[in-house]
């Protein structure tokens, strides 16, 4: 019966901790915390995303707030539609990864990030005392519906990359959408790049072919089916689409660190400037940075896109990025876009003129090794403290404790999404990388 509130948005187990009157109380806390105005509302493909919008558009509407629905679209695609529509928010139906049983709200800005946290603890501060300011029948608010939001997503990829020089190659990609809200809008995306497409789980419904995830053991289908069809490369979606894992010529899942890393390389090799990438993702960035050199440069920040994505704008940033396959690149929208991923991708191939596996085997390898445990959050802040008292290492401890020692790196935080604690290691090799999770877990219980 878990329900999760956090700065990254509410999530819960439909019928259970996440209910339409759930739904339709945040939606009259967000409009209320708002004043009113202009909100954009998109959903995934879960079957339960018709019942939650219904009902977090009647709270919107309750307290003023003039609704755009969007409906089945990508998260990056209700960004860039706030910033279309000048609206003062958006609201995200989708619990990301999470499987079909799941759901969740994604409150955005008028920017289309998440808010800081404290807006967060102001929304939930005013459903948790019922503050809502309700309208009367006069003054409540308008809805109407905009069916565009793959066409203007898309055209903006198609200004940031060479289309008549993808477009010679004709790629063969492989696009595994996951029965997610990406699949449309991605098939969409690589038909204008001229790519001969063959599409797995290409139907919006919500119920998810594997596991969603887009991990090595949840891929296993779409490596085979780049062998057998012979493609280029292949590409995975996450449910709501804004994160994408990379499968290479050969059939190899190289992982969602290389999404971030393989488009760095292209936009720093074309633009020197600085790339923000949060503390748990791969040092392969500052690597590529450093061979570029001429001012490209990493900026590292706490994990959570809207951290990311403050530091692409304060910092002057090109582009930024998460680990998780998360590509920004502010040209298209300032939020994690596997469309964006995909075009840019597709561009370095183009550009390079090179199979994908000889592009990955040179950018220098590294052995990360990611785990997470369920366990309550007090619990997660009396392991973050016993490794305060015992470092051994550089700490920074803006996010969780990332601990730096000259064999390599470990992070240990808390999820903003889940009840569990992450912890990621990187070394030049396997055993290294295991031994520094090991340094964190053997002080998880006293």
């Amino acid at each position: 019966m878990t329900l999760i509130m956090s700065v990254s948005g509410v999530r819960g187990i439909v019928g259970q901790t996440m209910t339409p009157r759930l739904a339709t109380d945040l939606g009259a806390a967000f409009g209320t915390f708002i004043g009113g105005g202009k909100v954009v509302v998109g959903r995934d493909s879960r079957p339960s995303g018709p019942m939650l919008q219904h009902a977090i558009v009647a709270g919107l509407l309750a307290t003023g707030c003039d609704v755009v629905t969007l409906d089945i679209v990508t998260t990056p695609g209700v960004a860039l539609m706030i910033g279309e529509h000048a609206a003062a928010g958006g609201i995200v139906l989708t619990a990301s990864h999470n499987p079909t049983p799941w759901n969740g709200i994604k409150f955005l800005t008028s920017r289309g990030f998440a808010p800081p946290p404290a807006d967060a603890e102001k929304i939930f501060e005013v459903y948790r005392q019922n503050a809502f300011a309700l309208k009367d029948a006069e003054s409540v608010g308008r809805m109407h519906r905009d069916d565009t939001t793959h066409v203007k997503h898309i055209e903006r990829v198609l200004r940031i990359v060479d289309v008549e020089a993808i477009r010679r190659h004709r790629f063969k990609v492989v696009l595994d959408s996951v029965n997610g809200a990406g699949g449309p809008g991605g098939r969409q995306l690589l038909d204008a790049l001229g790519c001969e497409v063959v599409h797995l789980n290409a139907e919006p419904t919500g119920r998810f072919a594997h596991t969603p995830e887009p991990t090595r053991e949840n891929l296993t289908g779409l490596c085979d089916a780049v062998r057998k069809h012979g493609a280029q490369l292949g590409f995975a979606q996450d449910p709501d689409a804004d994160r994408l894992a990379v499968v290479d010529n050969l059939g190899r899942y190289i992982g969602e660190e290389f999404t971030v890393a393989l488009t760095a390389k292209h936009r720093l090799s074309k633009e020197p400037g600085a790339v923000a990438v949060n503390l748990s993702t791969s040092r392969m960035v500052d690597d590529i940075a450093a061979s570029i050199g001429n001012g490209a440069r990493v900026v590292r920040t706490a994990v959570g896109e809207a951290n990311v994505a403050h530091a692409i704008l304060n910092d002057g940033c090109i582009m930024g990025g998460e680990g998780n396959g998360g590509v920004i690149d502010p040209r298209v929208v300032c939020v994690r876009d596997s469309f964006a991923g995909m075009g840019i991708v597709l561009d370095l191939l183009a550009s390079e003129n090179k199979s994908l596996d000889r592009i990955v085997d040179a950018i220098p390898h590294y052995v990360m090794i990611k785990q997470k445990f369920d366990m309550p959050r007090d619990e997660i802040d009396a392991w973050l403290d016993r490794v305060r008292a015992n470092p051994g290492g550089r700490i920074n401890d803006t996010d969780g404790i990332r601990i730096d020692w000259p064999e390599g790196w470990v992070h240990l935080r808390p999820s903003n999404t889940e009840p569990i604690a992450r912890v990621i290691s990187e070394a030049a090799d396997e055993r290294t990388a295991h031994e520094l999770v090991r340094r964190m877990t053997d002080l998880r219980a006293e």
